[in-house]
């Protein structure tokens, strides 16, 4: 019998939530096959069995769980269901094919139609064909994804306008300009209807034999990993002696795997390096984040400002209302709705430092569109929340979800990624202690999270330990003075030590100033 237990899935994450079991207790499972669903404060992910075996839940759908609880177990000597088994070998090549109902095609025979790379922004004149989903000549539905295009901000599907075959003009890797011919479709070659059976596979393809097949790593039933590093392993059929373990009591993690197939044939720490160099083009969204970094560096007066935040408050009152929150909302009440929140309280009262420069203006904003930084599969990008200071605490951590999901699968839209007054970042969510984050131009400012770690605090004359995390704020001094930065940190870090104000509706900043 083994546990499954809640993986870890960020530093600063110290829970999640079960979702929902995409498998029922008491049912077998297959190595790596999904489980359940589990959410933590930033994404929704899922949770994959260890080994083949017999399920037993051991939490319920909507339980908040810890890092480390045991969420099911698995009993690995039951014996697999017939159904389960392997498929009975194939008939022999004189037995006659079952017969196949024959597939209905229809042309739509408009001729020969272009597929063009479609404007994607204003400011966007190329973009780079990433990867083809669909092969030279196949036959493809209306509105079937073809292949994946990369702006300098953000990756998007071209879709098929008609349905026919395929001839692609572009190959993979292509910088194409707006307007280019990326492949294009013959109508008049008929295509079977979407829905319709396909023909039987002929007598010969049908008995190939299954030594025939790709081979399958296996994975030994003592291997230490991590679900979503086993699946990888299956999945790329990756040597696991091959993987150096870093995780605790010498697990192997997404990143090691990850590591591995980046590196093949070495070992980090145990082998002389190679003098091999490799060469790789820059992407698109690499490129723009270099420009626009070293462009903030250039053009702004940047400085930063730090202080501490004593996270105990924050964390007792998740502590005492996540469940009846979670219950009210469906989301969990995680830290960027606090950090969120009392930026836009803080903005509203110093303006300076939600406005930017133009020309020889400055341009203030009555409303704060936070921007909320996120490591993407491809870099980092900068979605935004629309009208953060009217929104709840709940709205916030809604929209959270949903930006950071859709940053993890690169389906990010132009308008959500463009705009933005004011930015947060969380280096703590990687095991950042301190940071001096760079101004997401043409902003004025920059919020930098940190780790929260515990020390040892003086209050009242005595030594207290406090989890504890450092804020910077980084500005640009042309348009906002040393006074209103600090100030508008040190109300931040008032805000956040009074989370109840923030929770509840009230009137933080004028309570404060009561005070």
């Amino acid at each position: 019998m083994i546990d499954i237990k809640v993986p870890t899935v960020g530093e600063s994450i110290s829970e999640v939530t079960l979702v929902k079991w995409l498998k029922p207790n008491g049912s077998y499972v297959q190595r790596d096959e999904v489980i359940a669903e589990l959410e933590s404060e930033k994404a929704t992910f899922e949770l994959n069995a260890e080994q083949a075996g017999v399920l037993t839940t051991k939490a319920a759908e909507g339980d908040t769980l810890k890092i480390g609880d045991v969420v099911a177990s698995i009993d690995e000597t039951a014996a697999a269901p017939a159904s389960s088994a392997p498929a009975a070998a194939a008939p022999s090549v004189t037995a006659a094919p079952a017969a196949a109902p024959v597939a209905e095609a229809k042309a739509v025979g408009k001729g020969v139609i272009e597929m063009k790379v479609p404007t994607v922004g204003e400011s966007i004149s190329e973009v780079t064909l990433v990867k083809w989903l669909k092969k030279e000549g196949d036959l493809v539905h209306r509105d079937e994804v073809l292949c994946e295009l990369e702006s300098e901000k953000a990756t998007f599907e071209l879709n098929a306008e008609e349905a026919g075959q395929l001839k692609q003009v572009a190959k993979e890797g292509d910088t194409l300009k707006i307007g280019d011919i990326v492949a294009t479709i013959d109508t008049d070659v008929a295509v079977p209807v979407a829905g319709t059976a396909k023909p039987a596979e002929t007598p010969a393809k049908a008995a190939q034999p299954a030594a025939a097949q790709a081979p399958v790593t296996t994975i030994p039933n003592d291997l230490k990993a991590s679900p979503v590093a086993a699946a990888i392993i299956a999945d790329k059929k990756v040597d696991p002696k091959s993987v150096t373990p870093s995780g605790y009591g010498g697990k192997i993690l997404k990143t090691d795997v990850l590591d591995a197939l980046n590196n093949p044939g070495r070992t980090p720490g145990k082998e002389l390096f190679s003098r091999n160099d490799k060469r790789e083009k820059m992407s698109n969204l690499r490129k723009t984040v270099s420009r626009r970094l070293v462009e903030a560096k250039n053009t702004t007066a940047m400085l930063t400002t730090f202080n501490e935040v004593d996270m105990s408050p924050i964390m007792a009152i998740r502590a005492k209302y996540k469940d009846k929150f979670k219950e009210v909302h469906g989301v969990n009440l995680g830290f960027m709705s606090f950090f969120t929140k009392a930026c836009c309280y803080a903005l509203q009262e110093w303006p300076a430092v939600n406005a930017y420069i133009d020309g020889d203006s400055i341009v203030y904003h009555d409303y704060c569109d936070i921007s909320i930084a996120v490591s993407a599969p491809k870099g980092l990008v900068v979605p935004v929340i629309r009208n953060a200071e009217s929104l709840g605490m709940a709205d916030i951590e809604k929209k959270v979800v949903e930006l950071a999901t859709k940053a993890r699968d690169n389906k990010l839209s132009m308008e959500e990624m463009q705009g933005g007054t004011f930015t947060i970042t969380n280096g703590g969510v990687f095991g950042s202690l301190m940071s001096t984050p760079i101004i997401n131009i043409p902003q004025s400012a920059i919020l930098g999270m940190h780790k929260i770690q515990e020390r040892p605090m003086a209050v009242n004359g005595q030594v207290v330990i406090k989890p504890m995390m450092y804020v910077a704020l980084s500005y640009d001094h042309r348009i906002i003075d040393g006074r209103e930065s600090v100030s508008f940190l040190v109300r931040v870090k008032e805000l956040l030590e009074n989370p109840e104000l923030l929770l509840f509706g009230k009137d933080p900043v004028k309570t404060l100033l009561e005070v």
